[in-house]
């Protein structure tokens, strides 16, 4: 498991949709330092949350989300 990072397209997504970290947080219902925490990677987030994000952006899990091999 240390040689792997999941890595996401949270960035991305919120440049397309043209929303903040704060507003993104306030639809999910978490705070802003989480979502960053996520984007950055230095959080791993919960099934539940990463449900969560990916019905906001309207896509699947899998193409918010990639675990790569390191």
């Amino acid at each position: 498991m240390e040689n792997q990072e999941l890595i996401n397209q949270i960035k991305v997504q919120r440049a397309m949709k043209n929303i903040t970290q704060e507003e993104l947080a306030g639809h999910i219902g978490v705070t802003r330092k989480t979502i960053n925490t996520i984007e950055t990677g230095k959080f791993v987030p919960s099934t539940i949350l990463a449900i969560k994000l990916a019905r906001f952006f309207d896509i699947k899990v899998e193409e918010l989300f990639t675990l790569i091999e390191k």
